[in-house]
This record gives structure tokens, sequence and C-alpha cells, in this order.
């Protein structure tokens, strides 16, 4: 197949408002191909979802006029991205196709007419189109294709579950006093979208994972944090952060990233989630979104899938502490097990695995704490802290959209913003939830925390998007040796005793601690919890207000979706003044960009601390962290993904690192003494 990209077309051609679900079928049976015919749901009652999974007849004639083909020679024709652009007069539909022609013949034919070295016609962006299958990495000595074929990914998977039935597993966890024979089977600790991703690759590769998760399943957890929204009822281990699918669960579902995927791993996460029961159209629009409700669903739906497998899933479950060989300062530690407890009975016990993958999410402090004190490689990192900000919907996107603003198409705009202060500091929006909710995320008592949400329609009346100010850990102002007298060896601060004024955690300083970026989060939530009201009401205020400096008293036309509720307040305290300045310059800058954005009674709530880890655990080549061997940290809690896709990806690759060490270190092949070469067991 071939690839043909910035194929744009006006709006109103693709589809107006007049136009039914009869007539665009019609055009589509034109092409008479058989995915096309395959692609329309005779079902569908919804003209945007219907749309989503085809394409207009404009399209196709586009196609073929700018290929120079006849409709005959077009034996199929796919909808690979569908994008907008609203810049200029009018607002076009911007779209990639993948096609195929009668013959492969042709289809070189074609190549070389448009991009070959001769090439006297117009260039298009014709490329072939790559694989985007999942091949897994995993290399294995001694093993190869056989026959010297080139297996496909099916036949790749296959080989490897084949080799996987062969090891030697324990059935079983022996108690701690009984000497094991055997491999262990390897452990995830945490099951957000990385967890889910690496427990389910660990799965379909055949090695029957073990997942330990401190929250609940899915829907206790969602009735548990929709408790703590509708009734403030807080519950410490099962809320918007905790529990099975992780934070983004309760977030808009997005399924898009800047991350570089050579290998295209964000399509596989998104194929298995459309397996899983997500709508098809993720696998198209541009910027693809789910939705809480039916990520529900979904994760349930490979919850199942890793089960069917092998896989095992505990909830309630609770990492303690890891169980090492070697001294706290050697240069690597061997991983012999995890002290789990399980939150159910307030029991403890060992569970004995030489691979665990950490994947904990950004908000697991009190794990952090604990794999600092037993010598786990950590380091601080950037991450950005501000306020959530809110709009009515329609003014987004009359904003952005002009006279198409409520085209069926379009649905709610969305925006991306950035702008450079004058004090060099860059403030963004992040997370923006077309049609959504500001919701509370907080995981400790007596904190409060701020997040956006969507679901799948995206039809409620405000739009909201984190407002954000990047900080580094030249700006957490916390020494190694004044940052331990502060907290003590066992502890963080709370609310209670012993929380850093924000004064002291601003400022330049030297030695800056793995930990104080955690503190600085943990110091701003408290005292938003206090400048709310100590109910779990958010603190929150007017625009016009905030750059006035003064007060907020009475809500204007925007009114709050935060739940449990919002105290009107003064804001500019709530963070650090360097950062409280360069969202002042912001906001007037936005609202150039975005007519409306900076309107006095657009609201403001605080504070949005957890737009990233606060910290990084190094890792090598191999995945495996820097100084204990068998441990793999992944995904966002361990610095290394930002959002569900890019954690779903990160999933995937420690989970063949880790497939990879297992499988080479326990097939005969590698048992003798001699030397091995390794082979790629898929191409």
């Amino acid at each position: 197949m071939l690839r043909l990209s910035e194929l744009k077309i006006k709006l109103d051609r693709v589809w107006s408002t007049q136009t039914s679900i009869e007539v665009l079928s019609n055009d589509a049976q034109k092409i008479g191909t058989e995915r096309w015919l395959e692609s329309m749901d005779p079902q569908a009652t919804d003209p945007q979802t219907d749309l989503h999974r085809q394409a207009p007849q404009a399209l196709l004639e586009l196609v073929l006029s700018t290929l120079n083909l006849k409709d005959t020679e077009l034996k199929d024709l796919v909808v690979h991205k569908r994008s907008f652009d609203a810049r200029g007069a009018g607002l076009n539909v911007v779209y990639i196709v993948d096609f195929e022609l009668q013959s492969h013949e042709a289809e070189i034919k074609l190549l070389q007419a448009f991009t070959g070295p001769t090439a006297k016609l117009p260039r298009p962006h014709l490329t072939p189109t790559p694989d985007m299958a999942w091949h897994p990495q995993v290399l294995l000595a001694g093993v190869g294709p056989q026959g010297g074929e080139t297996p496909s990914p099916e036949q790749c998977i296959e080989r490897l579950r084949a080799l996987s039935q062969r090891l030697p597993f324990v059935k079983q966890s022996p108690s701690p006093s009984t000497p094991s024979a055997g491999l262990h089977r390897p452990v995830v600790v945490g099951f957000g979208p990385c967890g889910i991703f690496a427990a389910l690759i660990l799965a379909q590769l055949g090695l029957r994972p073990i997942v330990i998760e401190r929250g609940k399943a899915v829907r206790e957890r969602t009735k548990d944090t929709w408790g703590f929204w509708r009734k403030g009822h807080f519950n410490a281990q099962s809320n918007a952060q905790f529990g099975e699918g992780g934070a983004g669960t309760f977030s808009d579902g997005k399924l898009y990233s800047q991350i570089k995927d050579p290998r295209f791993l964000g399509r596989q996460v998104m194929r298995e989630f459309v397996k899983a029961g997500a709508p098809e159209e993720i696998l198209m629009v541009a910027h693809p979104h789910i939705g809480t409700f039916k990520l529900v669903k979904v994760v349930e739906r490979l919850r199942e899938q890793i089960v069917a497998l092998g896989g095992e899933i505990r909830f309630e479950q609770c990492l303690e502490s890891l169980e090492l060989e070697g001294s706290i300062n050697a240069h690597r530690r061997l991983l012999k097990g995890l002290r789990i407890k399980d939150l159910k009975t307030q029991n403890t016990y060992t569970l004995e695995s030489e691979h665990v993958v950490l994947a904990l999410g950004h908000s697991a402090r009190d794990t952090f704490v604990h794999l600092y004190q037993q010598g786990v490689a950590m380091q601080a990192k950037a991450f950005s802290l501000g306020f959530r900000i809110e709009h009515p919907q329609s003014t987004i996107d009359l904003a952005r959209w002009g006279r198409h603003a409520s085209h069926p198409l379009l649905g709610a705009a969305d925006y991306k913003l950035v702008h450079h202060a004058n004090n060099g500091r860059d403030v963004y929006s992040f997370c923006m939830c077309p049609g959504g909710t500001v919701v509370a995320a907080a995981s400790e008592p007596h904190q409060v925390v701020t997040n956006g949400m969507s679901q799948y329609s995206r039809n409620e009346r405000n739009a909201n998007a984190a407002i954000v100010v990047g900080i580094t850990p030249e700006d957490f102002g916390v020494n190694a040796q004044s940052f331990e007298h502060s907290i003590g060896p066992n502890a963080l601060p709370g609310h209670t005793s012993g929380a850093l004024p924000i004064t002291s955690l601003w400022g330049h300083s030297p030695g800056v601690h793995p930990l104080s970026g955690l503190v600085m989060q943990r110091t701003l939530e408290s005292s938003a919890y206090t400048l709310g009201g100590e109910n779990y009401h958010a603190p929150a205020q007017l625009v016009g207000d905030f750059l006035k400096r003064q007060a907020s008293r009475v809500l204007g036309d925007v009114d709050p979706s935060y739940q449990p509720g919002v105290h009107l307040t003064d804001l500019n305290g709530a963070l650090p003044a360097e950062l409280i300045s360069a969202m002042h310059e912001a906001l007037p800058a936005f609202g150039q960009k975005i007519n409306g954005f900076d309107r006095r009674d657009a609201l403001l709530t605080g504070v949005e601390t957890r737009t990233s880890s606060p910290l990084r655990m190094p890792r090598d080549d191999a995945f495996e962290s820097i100084n204990t061997a068998g441990l793999y940290p992944a995904g966002e809690g361990a610095g290394f993904a930002g959002g569900i896709l890019s954690a779903g990806v990160d999933g995937i690759k420690v989970a063949e690192a880790l497939a990879q060490k297992i499988l080479n270190t326990q097939h005969p092949s590698n048992q003798s003494t001699g030397p091995q070469r390794s082979r790629p067991f898929s191409l």
C-alpha cells in the first residue's frame, strides 16, 4: 500500500449540515471496495460517529485527481488520519490516506512517477505505507527465524509463548523459609496504563505476570471517587490517582503524545484499546480520546485478557519494600522479592521475584520514600505547577472555529497555548479537556489537587485546561542536609506538622534532594486545602480579580464544575511569586490568541501540581534500575512518560526487555559454556 498525506478539503465539501448518512453511504459505495463497504455500519444512528469511520466522496475525488488515477485503478482506500486546519479564511479538513492499486507493480510505477529521480509530475506527499504492526523486540541466543523466512508478528508471539511454556516457573510462591526451585513469575507493581500494557505484553508472551495494585478494581474505585466528588468522603487508597486504570481513567482519556515512536508502539496501544471496546475512530482522528465511562469498560476487558492468558491481578496490595541481595552501598544489588502489605487484612507477606516492573504512577509518594530509603537510584526532575482555567465551551468553539462553531463533525474545540514570559518562565496549557469538568484529584488527606476530565461526548458546558509554569530541580531550593533535617528519617511533611513553608522551598540551592519536588507538591496542596476552607473545597478566583490581585467575592457567568465545591479567594499567594508573575503576563497574551480567553469571569481553580512525576529513577539500556538488577522503573512515576499513550508505550518496551532477560537466561540454548550468537526473533 501507499500513503498520501496533506490532502486538504474545505469543510463544507466534506459534509454540510444538511447531508444525510444515506447520501454519504451511497457516495462511499462508488469506490466499490470491500474495506470501504465493511467500514459502513448500517446500524449507525449518530452522524458524527458514522463520519469518523468513513471518508466522503470529495476525498476520493481529490485522491484520484492528485495522482492522475482513474477510479478503476484504485482497489482500496483507507483513512489513516484526519485533522482540521483553522488557519486562513476557511476551515480545511486534512487527511492522510492509505490506498492500494490493482497490482503491486502499478504502485511501484506510481511511486517512481511522483518521487523518483526522474519524476516530472508535481510531488505530493507520497510514500510507501509503513509497517505499523507490533514486532516483539526480543533477541534470543540460538533462536531465530526458521528456514530463513520472515515470521509475522503473530508467529513471533506464538513462538515466544511456546518457549515460555517450557520455563520452570514456580507454581506457587513458597514461604520465606522454603528454598525455591525454578523461576518466579515476573511482577508488575501498579495497574495504570504502563502497568496494564506491561502485564498485557508479558501475558501475551506467555510469562504469566502477577500484578500488585494498591487500589481497587475500576468499578469499586469509580464508586469511591464519585463518593469523594459528590459527598466529600475521601479514601486514601481508592481515588482519582490510585486504583485500576491509574490516573488516566479519570481524565479526558487522551491518546496522543509527542514522543518519538519509530516502531509505532502508540498505534499498538490504541489497537489494544479498540480490541477491548474503545471506539474505532481513535485509530483515525488526530487527537483521539476515549473518556472515563468508556475507559472503565476498556480497562476491565484488558484485565480479563491478562487473566485469560495466565496473569493474576491482586488488588488492595501495597508495595512496602524490596527484598535485596547485596549492600545498599554496592554499585549493583540484586532484587530477590517484594514485601507486600495486604490492605484488606493489614498483613504483610513476601512475594519472591527477580523481575519486577515498577509502574507506580506519579502519586505513590509513600512508596517513593521507601524506595529512596532502600537506596534505589533516583533524582529530582522538572515538572510544572499552576491552576485549572474554565471558560464556556461556546467561547472556545467560536474563537477556534469561527462561523463553523457547533458543526457536528468538529465537536468541541480544543486549544494549545504557550507563552515565554519576560522572567524566563514558560507558561503553557496542559491537559486541555473540551466540554469537560475540573475534578478533585487528591491522593492524601487534607490536600487539594485539581485535574481535568471529559466524557467521550465532550458535551459539558465548560472547557477547562491547566495553565502551568515549568520549574526545574534548581528551583526546589532544598539540599540534602536541610531536607533530611526537615522530614526526619521515616516520614514526609504532612499538613499538620513539619511542612516546609513555600518561601523556604523556592530559590537556588546546590545538592538538590531527589524527593524535594515531591515535598514542594505536598506543601502547595496542603496550602490549597487551607485556602479552600479545609473541607476539600478548592480555592478559586475570577481571572479579572487574579490580574488585579484582589480576592473574588461573586461568580460571573462561568459556573464552576469542580466538586465537592469551590471557595472564592485570592490565588496570588497559592504559588511562588515568580510563577504568579509569569501567569499575569501570559493570560492577556493568551487572550490575544483566543478571543475571550482572559475574560473577566473565566475561573481559575487551584492547585494543579500533578502534571508529571517530580522525580526520575534512572535506568540502563536494558531498562533496569542503574543500581538494582531486576527492577524495571517504568512509566510516568519513574519519569519516563507523560500521559496514557506514552505510559502504555513505555510499558510495552519494558515488558519486551524483561521478556528478553527471562527467555535468554532460561532458554536451554543458553546453558552451554560456548559462545552464543543472538539473532532477532522477529524481523
